[in-house]
């Protein structure tokens, strides 16, 4: 295993360490796990294959960029019929915005991860 720091990405993870530098691969996969329900960090083939790991988180963040999107967009509409204060309302669909564009930078940190990844594979 090489032992070269490569230039990482803007989006790479702060958690995870450069690729090619030493134990860089469990560090991303310490880094998915946080990502996926609890449940699926146990499964022997995602333990084993980061890269697994990785598509079934970006899977997971897609996912979660839906409900949150739904959510924000129903928002208006739906909220009131609760009987919510309108500055309650307000202040959930802010929540709702900055929990989308979040999404979406962890979206973007997992495509860094898992082309990473695939190009180690690749050269194994």
């Amino acid at each position: 295993m090489s032992l070269t720091t490569t230039r990482t990405r803007p989006d790479w993870p702060c958690q995870v360490k450069a690729p090619g530098t030493y134990d860089w691969e469990r560090s991303a996969a310490k880094w998915l796990r946080e990502l996926v329900p609890a449940r699926y960090a146990g499964y022997p083939a995602l333990i084993r294959h980061p890269v697994l790991l990785a598509r079934h988180a970006q899977i997971q963040v897609q996912h979660e960029i839906r409900v949150a999107r739904t959510a924000l967009q129903t928002a208006r509409a739906d909220l009131p019929r609760l009987g919510l204060p309108e500055s309650v309302i307000e202040h959930t669909i802010k929540l709702y915005a900055a929990e989308v564009m979040q999404l979406q930078h962890i979206a973007r940190s997992v495509r860094a991860v898992t082309q990473a990844l695939v190009e180690h594979n690749a050269g194994r």
